[in-house]
């Protein structure tokens, strides 16, 4: 497995897969990229660079822990940049990871070519996600036989009485299709989360949204923001207030997509995203 050394000497293992110019994935979580797999097949259309945060996957443990810290790790990326030895990248990030990506782009907007954020978290934009927004979201998928259990933990996590079991209980609203795939994928993610790295990552000092927001409304470079319709994790409605924030943004809604679109409808991701 290719790897490179951060600023900090902390060495940082990254996967390539695929043809074509080069992509920098950067997982949510923040957990190790494998999740992310090709991408539906997007790796038929560029490379793939999937990078393992620190801490995470091949990557080695820092010794300063709080480096796990979002704004800190922008520096990897840079770091990553550097040692592919490319004056621009493309950047394509899922969930979490659009903080980083957003930092990142906020920093070195003249390293960005493009940027494509997936299904994004919205903390480093200070956007409000309101959990009435995220039931109305979920009901859309009511005639499924999962529904009721899943929705009843929702409402209590949107109540501010989130529990292990509650959060296990909503997996299903997370995929457009809630099969043995999407199970099996829901499980291998579960075990590869480490909460000192989740909660360091989102630690008090991580994000500045008034100044990433005004780097990023002087962003130039085109981007993508791909939400799913039935995502209550990242709601099309609040990723659209996102791609509002952006001069030259897009927004695409992948119709019956959960928060793993490239897992529901593989060829529709490629379609929006090579």
């Amino acid at each position: 497995m290719p790897s490179f050394l951060a600023h900090d000497g902390t060495r940082l293992a990254y996967h390539v897969a695929g043809e074509g110019s080069p992509l920098i994935c950067l997982p949510g979580g923040p957990t190790d990229s494998a999740y992310l797999g090709d991408l539906g097949g997007l790796s038929a259309h560029r490379r793939l660079i999937r990078l393992d945060p620190r801490g995470t996957g091949g990557s080695a443990t820092p010794r300063d822990t709080s480096s796990y810290r979002c704004d800190r790790m922008v520096s990897d990326v840079e770091a990553l940049r550097e040692h592919l030895g490319l004056d621009r990248v493309d950047v394509l990030a899922h969930c979490a990871g659009a903080n980083l990506a957003a930092l990142y782009a906020s920093r070195h907007p003249h390293r960005v070519g493009s940027l494509t954020l997936v299904t994004p978290s919205v903390r480093a934009v200070g956007l409000p996600i309101d959990g009435e927004l995220r039931l109305a979201t979920a009901r859309l998928r009511a005639g499924e036989p999962w529904f009721p259990e899943a929705y009843a933990a929702l409402e209590e996590i949107a109540a501010g009485r989130a529990t292990d079991d509650a959060w296990q209980a909503v997996a299903p609203f997370s995929y457009g299709r809630w099969d043995a795939a999407a199970r099996a994928h829901q499980a291998a993610g579960d075990e590869r989360l480490d909460p000192e790295v989740v909660a360091a990552y989102g630690a008090p000092g991580a994000f500045d949204p008034a100044a990433t927001r005004a780097a990023l409304a002087a962003f130039t470079s085109p981007v993508l923001l791909l939400a799913g319709e039935v995502d209550p994790g990242a709601p099309p409605a609040v990723v659209a207030e996102f791609a509002a924030l952006l001069p030259h943004a897009e927004l695409v809604v992948q119709k019956g997509a959960g928060h793993y679109p490239w897992l529901d409808d593989p060829g529709r991701f490629v379609a929006s995203t090579r």
